[in-house]
C-alpha cells in the first residue's frame, strides 16, 4: 500500500513520472503532457495531450499504453482509463487501449514495427547521449578524447549526470560496475582508441538531436494549448 502520508492522487502522479517520451528521453509530466489526472477512490482517469495532432502514432500509443500499465500496477487501483486527446488517432489509439488490445492489435497491418524493438531503438539513442554528457563533460575538465577508452564508471563523480547514465545502462541491458568502461556501444564493447574522436562527436550529434526535439515540441505544445510555462 501507498504510505499513509501520500494521497492516492500524488501516488498516481509519482507512477506517472516513470512514463517516458521514447524519442525526447524525458518523463510525460515534465513535458506536461498529462492534461487531467483524477482520482476516484480505486478509480483512476487519465487524459494525455501531445504538441501536435500528427505526432507519429507509436510514439502516442507507447506512452499512453505505459501510463496505463504503471498505474494499474499501483495496489490500490481498481479501474484505470487512459485517453489520449486531440490526435488524428485518439479514437483508434483510445479503443485499443479499453480492451488491452495491444500495440499490433490495435493498429493491425499498420503496426510495420514491434512495440519492444521500437522501444529499444530509442533507449540506446538515451544511452548514448547520456554517455556523451558525461565524457564531454571529463574532456571540458582536460582530458584528452584519446584517453577516454580507458575512463571506468568508477571513475565519473557520483551526481545526477551518472545516475541518468546508470538507469541508462541497465535499460538496455549493461551491467553497471565500477571496472568497466564508459564510453562503449550498445551491445557493451569499447570503441577503439582511433574511433573516439569520431563517436564522440556522433553521439554529441545524438545528444544535441535528442534536447532539441524536446525544446521544439514544449513550444509547440505550448502554442497548441496556450501554456506560457512550458514555452520557457
Amino acid at each position: 500500500m501507498a504510505p499513509v502520508s501520500l494521497s492516492r492522487q500524488e501516488d498516481a502522479w509519482r507512477a506517472l513520472d516513470a512514463v517516458v517520451d521514447p524519442e525526447l528521453d524525458e518523463p510525460i509530466t515534465d513535458l506536461n503532457f498529462v492534461r487531467s489526472l483524477d482520482v476516484t477512490g480505486a478509480d483512476v482517469v487519465v487524459h494525455l495531450r501531445l504538441p501536435t495532432s500528427f505526432c507519429a502514432p507509436n510514439f502516442a500509443y507507447l506512452m499512453a499504453s505505459d501510463a496505463k500499465d504503471v498505474l494499474t500496477a499501483l495496489p490500490w487501483t481498481r479501474r484505470v482509463v487512459v485517453e489520449l486527446d486531440d490526435h488524428h488517432d485518439s479514437d483508434l489509439i483510445n479503443t485499443g487501449l479499453a480492451v488491452d488490445a495491444g500495440y499490433k492489435g490495435t493498429f493491425a497491418h499498420e503496426a510495420e514495427q514491434d512495440l519492444e524493438e521500437l522501444r529499444t531503438t530509442f533507449r540506446r539513442k538515451a544511452h548514448t547521449a547520456a554517455m556523451e554528457r558525461v565524457l564531454t563533460r571529463m574532456v571540458r575538465g582536460g582530458h584528452a578524447v584519446e584517453d577516454l577508452g580507458r575512463v571506468t564508471i568508477g571513475d565519473l563523480p557520483l551526481d545526477d549526470a551518472t545516475r541518468a547514465l546508470l538507469r541508462r545502462r541497465a535499460a538496455i541491458g549493461l551491467r553497471t560496475g565500477d571496472d568497466l568502461p564508459v564510453f562503449v556501444d550498445h551491445s557493451g564493447t569499447p570503441y577503439p582508441e582511433v574511433e573516439l574522436p569520431l563517436q564522440l562527436r556522433l553521439a554529441r550529434s545524438t545528444r544535441i538531436s535528442i534536447e532539441g526535439n524536446a525544446h521544439f515540441c514544449r513550444g509547440l505544445l505550448a502554442t497548441r494549448y496556450d501554456l506560457q510555462e512550458s514555452a520557457s
